[in-house]
C-alpha cells in the first residue's frame, strides 16, 4: 500500500476492470517486505527501500473458497512516477482519495479488505476476513 503526500492511495485498473493495490505472491525465501517492494517496482515502476516497508497486518479470508492470506504491508518512502510496466495486466495506475473508495466501481476483495484493514468501514458489505495485525514498527498511515 502506497500513499502520496496528499494522503491518496495508489491503485490499478486492471484489464479485468478491477482496482487493486499493487501486490502478488512472494518469490521463493522472499519476506512479505521485499516482496512488496519487489511486486511495487515491477507493477508501478515506482521504487522503494525494504526498510521503507512496513507489515500492518495479515488477513485471512476464503471468498469464493479459496483460503487466501494477504500481507497489508504499507510503503513509507518511494521514488519515481507510477506508470504502467504489466500492460497485460493493468490499464494504468491512480491515485485516489481513500473517501473515493466507495464510488470507483469493482475493487478486488483482497485489496478491499487490505484498505478496510487500514481505514476501518471505507468499504461496505465485505465478505468476513480475520485479520492479525503484525508487531512491526509501522508509520502511522494518514487518516482518509
Amino acid at each position: 500500500m502506497v500513499t502520496d503526500p496528499a494522503g491518496r492511495v495508489l491503485l490499478g485498473r486492471s484489464t479485468c476492470g478491477m482496482w487493486e493495490l499493487p501486490g502478488g505472491k512472494n518469490a521463493v525465501g522472499e519476506g512479505f517486505e521485499a516482496a512488496a517492494v519487489r511486486e511495487l517496482a515491477e507493477e508501478t515502476g515506482l521504487l522503494a527501500a525494504e526498510s521503507d516497508a512496513h507489515l500492518l497486518t495479515m488477513l485471512l479470508d476464503d471468498t469464493q473458497g479459496l483460503p487466501r492470506l494477504t500481507a497489508v504491508v504499507r510503503i513509507t518512502a518511494w521514488s519515481g512516477e507510477p506508470a504502467n510496466r504489466e500492460p497485460k495486466l493493468f490499464e494504468r495506475w491512480e491515485w485516489h482519495d481513500p473517501h473515493s473508495l466507495a464510488c470507483l466501481g469493482p475493487v478486488f476483495t483482497p485489496t478491499a479488505q487490505a484498505l478496510n484493514a487500514v481505514w476501518p468501514g471505507i468499504i461496505k458489505n465485505l465478505p468476513p476476513v480475520r485479520a492479525y495485525e503484525a508487531t512491526s514498527e509501522a508509520a502511522a498511515v494518514p487518516p482518509p
